[in-house]
């Protein structure tokens, strides 16, 4: 791996941290970071009550290339939604609501955008 890879990798993971850190603070569990499915990874799966949160973390350096919010693209939103339905699938417990949120880090800013999609 690339400096430049190793950099980017160290950042996600970062912002990760920070997301999952937001969320313990406001009472929710993560229960799961990285989850992997044939679909693809969901960065964060949170929950607090009925509510199971899955979140999308994008962190950058600056808005060069855009915010991190709009790095949820249309296709990436739909990824996440089957990702979540595979998640669903594979437990045993029933969640009556299921919101998606994108956790927007820039620099050292953390945004997190609930309801995103």
């Amino acid at each position: 791996m690339g400096d430049g890879n190793r950099r980017k990798a160290a950042l996600g993971h970062l912002g990760e941290e920070r997301a999952a850190a937001h969320y313990r603070a406001h009472g929710y569990a993560v229960l799961e970071r990285n989850w992997r499915a044939a679909a693809g990874e969901v960065d964060l799966i949170c929950a607090r009550g009925t509510t199971l949160v899955i979140c999308e973390v994008k962190a950058r350096t600056r808005t060069t290339h855009g915010h991190p919010l709009e790095a949820v693209t249309r296709a990436k939103q739909l990824r996440l939604r089957r990702l979540a339905g595979a998640y669903l699938r594979s437990q045993d417990r029933h969640w009556p609501e299921v919101r998606f949120d994108v956790a927007s880090v820039l620099g050292r800013t953390l945004h997190i955008t609930e309801g995103a999609f």
